[in-house]
């Protein structure tokens, strides 16, 4: 209630890209003062055995994590543990930095309880990302999500993201495979059967020549027919990969209200949960659960996440639900999950 009547009016005064890093400053200063990791535990964490799970051979905490793109250069990986994360995917990151795509570039859509952003993988590079991974100090759970360069043409795709590979394999837990943004022109493309086995079974081949496998998750776009789902889960099956991120942001306007409907980019918040969460179950159904999926889109209460879970999740992921609900948004979900007995 605090964060809905003072801090996101606050928040949302400015526009929504110097809001994100003004949020970040503030996480990271009010956790430095005295007691204030003590008060966040209290107000935000829930320990409870019942909530912990092993998925794709890690132990979780919780299952609710935060979606790539909000830390998108490991800042505050420590401070976001400190709200009861279950666990923190980092990037999407790319070998070289780049800085996206030109300004203004994220969109808030209120009257729909939505985000645009055609952000266009801004953020430091690997080099950068792995110096604050090693030297981060809590134990949660982190997964690397990795992208290729814009000036990285598709042909030599596979390169970049074996790079991402070999650079974050001894400073994260598990890694994902983005090859769904709408903002990396030709990016999608790799979705595309024979570019995403091949580069899937490069990484895998990477993977087992480790001392110790890291599980590789696949994130895929919500708007992808059920054709390419059947794909989605042929490829999967055969590659071994540990899972699936369902699903990224849309490109769809169906329905919306807000003035920056048109704005290009990917669209994430409320209007895309019925469509993440039909493609989680038609993932589990016409798999038999023989995969992990991980649930984000449109995850704005407990509710919401519920659905995902019955839908066939393992796991959830929240981003603009955490900018319009809060932190608050982590407790409540979990508590919902105790309620409900899953």
């Amino acid at each position: 209630m605090f964060y809905q009547i003072f801090i996101k009016p606050l928040f949302f005064l400015f526009n929504p890209e110097r809001a994100h890093y003004l949020a970040a400053d503030l996480i990271r200063l009010t956790l430095r003062i005295p007691g204030m990791s003590s008060l966040f535990k209290a107000l935000f964490q829930v320990e409870d055995k019942r909530l912990e799970r092993t998925v794709f051979g890690l132990h979780f905490p919780n299952p609710v994590g935060l979606a790539a793109g909000f830390d998108k250069n490991a800042m505050l990986i420590d401070e976001f543990a400190e709200l009861g994360f279950g666990f923190i995917e980092v990037g999407t990151v790319t070998p070289k930095p780049q800085d996206g795509n030109p300004k203004p570039r994220l969109f808030r859509l209120l009257e729909d309880e939505a985000i645009i952003n055609r952000m266009g993988f801004n953020n430091e590079g690997l080099a950068a990302m792995k110096t604050r991974l090693e030297k981060r100090r809590s134990k949660v759970i982190v997964g690397g999500n990795l992208g290729k360069n814009k000036v990285t043409p598709n042909e030599l795709a596979d390169d970049d993201y074996r790079q991402g590979f070999e650079a974050l394999y001894d400073v994260v837990d598990y890694f994902v495979v983005n090859v769904s943004s709408p903002n990396t022109p030709n990016l999608r493309a790799l979705q595309e059967k024979e570019p995403l086995k091949q580069l899937l079974q490069t990484l895998q081949e990477l993977n087992a020549l480790k001392p110790v496998q890291k599980p590789i998750l696949l994130k895929i776009a919500p708007d992808l027919s059920n054709d390419q789902l059947d794909d989605v889960i042929e490829i999967v099956l055969e590659t071994k990969l540990a899972g699936v991120i369902a699903t990224n942001t849309t490109l769809s306007r169906e329905g919306l209200q807000s003035a920056h409907k048109a704005e290009m980019g990917g669209l994430s918040g409320k209007p895309l949960t019925k469509r993440s969460t039909e493609v989680v179950a038609y993932l589990h159904q016409k798999s038999n659960g023989q995969f992990p999926i991980i649930g984000v889109g449109g995850i704005h209460s407990g509710a919401d996440a519920i659905e995902k879970l019955k839908a066939g999740a393992s796991l959830v992921q929240i981003y603009s639900g955490f900018i319009y609900e809060g932190p608050g948004l982590i407790k409540e979900i979990n508590q919902e999950i105790l309620a409900a007995g899953l």
